[in-house]
């Protein structure tokens, strides 16, 4: 332990304003099949005391490490800080799921940095009008996603597309982001809501302003960073942090792959219609794995073992053929103005697929049932559509699944829920009620 330069600060300060003038003043999972509970994943991340208002003490008595009232009297956080980049399962620890991980060299997740990661994404000072947080549109209770088709920015407006799920943004191979894939890494995208004149409204030299003007902020950026130096690049490096340590890998699913090590094997943890789905998900009746079992490079062939089966989220964008031919929202294409790219969109992780509703960039449709409709006989035939949702006579898939397999495929996909993830404490809001 050792004095930090920013308690020393405050310690002085205030025995100096007293000899000057005297007269101046977290819950539990829902689904017992899950591997840990809430409350075990939320643990403090070193030995010591979990309550925030408690510190060691050196031989004066005097708090040698902690946060300062400044901290205390606005957040409810724990010290130590919470584990925000814990041992993950050993299915996550494969040289598959390796490549996908875009964590840079240079702003890898520490306990500190997600810590204040999280402030921020809970703060409403980010907005313009101090009404809307990050966490407005990326709620835990919902997959970190929007149940509203369109989010409500600042000042009234809607979004045009869907809020994403953030699950496993830290898995996404290529590290580009948004539905159209504009942000070239998390740290780039993190900052352009914020900047968005209809959902946060703020500049960037009006955000610094903002956090620097915020009495808890100090300590946190010294804490997580080694000075107390307030600017965009460490909000955004903070928050990128924070959203990266959003991994879901508590679900049964990760039970059923612990208990076998193989995706197509019955997982003892799974009723027979879940087991049915798993094998429809991941067979030749479904083919939805080689999409979105995501692995950088060619699917492999039909039998060949998985590279990966920890992370469900595909490693591009595609055209999964909503629509036959132009709309108004061309996604990647609109962006690259490339018409190869007209239509392709980011897809989002299955994780938790069952709290994220609405679905697509668009939200059309309300349930996973009419998703599981919309790839079995839905699919239409857009110039761009990807290749895996073709026939080999080139015409868009036809599944013909029967309303039993239907069932059973989206009875598969809610055993992607990690209760835990959503329940647990190192994600909440930490602004004191």
């Amino acid at each position: 332990m050792h004095v930090r330069p920013w308690l020393l600060a405050t310690l002085t300060a205030t025995v100096l304003t007293a000899c000057a003038d005297p007269a101046d003043d977290g819950a539990t999972t829902g689904d017992d099949r899950g591997t840990d509970t809430a409350e075990e994943a939320g643990t403090a991340s070193t030995s010591g005391t979990s309550d925030a208002g408690d510190s060691d003490t050196g031989s004066t008595g005097e708090p040698v490490d902690g946060y300062p009232a400044d901290v205390l009297d606005h957040l409810d956080l724990p010290w130590p800080p919470y584990d925000y980049d814990p041992e993950l399962p050993e299915h996550w620890q494969t040289p598959g799921v390796g490549a996908l991980d875009n964590m840079p060299a240079g702003n890898p997740t520490t306990d500190a940095g997600a810590t204040l990661g999280r402030v921020l994404f809970y703060d409403t000072v980010l907005s313009a009008n101090e009404t809307i947080a990050c966490a407005t549109c990326h709620a835990q209770a919902d997959g970190f996603s929007d149940p509203d088709q369109f989010s409500t920015g600042f000042d009234g407006g809607l979004t045009g597309r869907n809020s994403m799920g953030l699950s496993d943004a830290r898995f996404y191979a290529n590290g580009h982001f948004f539905w159209d894939e504009r942000a070239d890494t998390l740290e780039d995208q993190v900052l352009m809501p914020i900047q968005n004149e209809v959902e946060m409204g703020l500049t960037l030299e009006e955000l610094e302003a903002r956090v620097q003007a915020q009495p808890y902020y100090p300590a946190l950026f010294e804490q997580a960073f080694g000075d107390d130096t307030i600017d965009s690049d460490r909000i955004a490096r903070a928050l990128a942090q924070y959203v990266r340590a959003i991994v879901s890998y508590r679900a049964p699913y990760d039970v059923g792959i612990a208990a076998t090590g193989n995706p197509g094997a019955p997982f003892p943890n799974y009723s027979a219609q879940e087991n049915e789905g798993k094998a429809i998900f991941f067979g030749p009746a479904g083919r939805c794995a080689p999409c979105h079992v995501g692995q950088p490079g060619p699917p492999p062939p039909p039998g060949a073992p998985l590279l990966n089966t920890a992370v469900f989220l595909m490693t591009a964008p595609a055209n999964n053929g909503l629509d036959a031919g132009p709309t108004a929202d061309e996604g990647v294409g609109d962006v690259t103005g490339d018409p190869m790219q007209a239509g392709l969109f980011k897809s989002p992780s299955l994780r938790n697929i069952e709290l994220t509703a609405p679905y697509m960039h668009d939200g059309r449709f309300d349930t996973l049932e009419e998703v599981v409709e919309h790839y079995d006989n839905g699919v239409q035939p857009h110039p761009n559509l990807d290749p895996r949702l073709r026939t080999p006579g080139d015409q868009p898939q036809q599944l013909n699944l029967t309303d039993p397999q239907k069932a059973a495929l989206v009875a598969f996909l809610r055993t992607l829920t990690d209760e835990a993830l959503i329940a647990d404490e190192r994600f909440v809001d930490p602004f004191s009620k």
